[in-house]
């Protein structure tokens, strides 16, 4: 399905990033493993586990290349894009999940770990679509892609609102509306960009969840491997011309996630003021509850 594609996988040195990287290279894909390997909450930095997986792919006879970097810094995606395309000739196309919490309510957060995670998660990500939209578009200017390219991104559930992620939630939600945009801006470039939410136990889910939470969770509905036949699927030729979308995938369930869109409406000659409309409320929400308070997890939704 990917067999001879050159793709590239930041965060690929643990979790779902990892076991995606494993699986391409199983199905005949070289692939450029990124990573800084950083804590589940963004300390340090560590080339062991960029190395562990590489030096595993290679050792079952696959083809991975390890680039030791950070996806926040501009200049290091700049290079990353360049030297793959000095070491394969091409791209075919990239997933992005490097990405670490830092949970606290909002009214405790350190505005410190508000820009740390905001800037791995979508600044991360503004990075790499930038330097893979620019090569691939002045590639398809100059000779023209004999295939599509593809970017997958990676957002959450967390993005429809989640207690003490506000900095996560947030950064996931942008993706999403940089996935939209880079969707139409790219496509007459013969690129196409795609969004998904995965749902897995994996370290860093086990480093910020609470213990009482992680044990009604069915660890082994919920592995990492069960979600990577997604990216996979979207970075093949299978998906030639799905653009724009967001998928969600946990356990044994693939969703389509719609994008926001109008949806009620009232209309009064003349324009609104606050009086009618504030007398005209319920009828605009239709009978549906004032609040919506309620978890929005893909884990949650999985488990019920």
């Amino acid at each position: 399905m990917i067999d001879g594609k050159v793709v590239i996988v930041t965060g690929g040195a643990s979790g779902l990033g990892r076991e995606t990287a494993v699986r391409m290279a199983e199905l005949g894909a070289s692939v450029v493993v990124s990573d800084l390997g950083s804590e589940p909450h963004g300390e340090g930095a560590n080339e062991e586990p960029l190395r562990d997986v590489v030096d595993e792919i290679t050792e079952n006879g696959g083809e991975a290349t390890a680039s030791f970097g950070d996806i926040t810094d501009y200049e290091y995606v700049g290079s990353l894009v360049e030297e793959t395309v000095a070491a394969y000739g091409r791209i075919d196309g990239a997933v992005n999940y490097a990405g670490f919490l830092r949970d606290d309510m909002l009214f405790n957060m350190d505005p410190a770990d508000w820009s740390a995670v905001t800037d791995v998660h979508l600044t991360g990500h503004f990075n790499l679509v930038h330097h893979l939209g620019s090569h691939w578009r002045q590639r398809s200017n100059a000779e023209g892609l004999e295939t599509q390219r593809s970017f997958v991104s990676v957002s959450s559930a967390s993005s429809r609102g989640s207690p003490a992620q506000l900095n996560y939630s947030a950064a996931k939600a942008g993706v999403l509306g940089l996935t939209r945009t880079a969707a139409r801006e790219l496509h007459q470039y013969n690129v196409r960009v795609n969004a998904m939410m995965p749902a897995a136990i994996t370290r860093m889910l086990d480093a910020n969840v609470p213990d009482d939470v992680l044990e009604r969770l069915p660890r082994d509905e919920l592995g990492p491997e069960k979600v990577v036949a997604l990216p996979i699927v979207l970075l093949s030729d299978a998906t030639t011309d799905v653009t724009g979308w967001t998928f969600a995938i946990g356990g044994d369930t693939v969703f389509t996630v719609t994008d926001p869109e109008l949806d009620r409406s009232l209309t009064t000659e003349g324009g609104w003021n606050p009086s009618d409309l504030a007398a005209a409320f319920d009828d605009l929400l239709e009978g549906e509850p004032r609040s919506k308070t309620e978890p929005g997890g893909l884990l949650n939704e999985l488990v019920e």
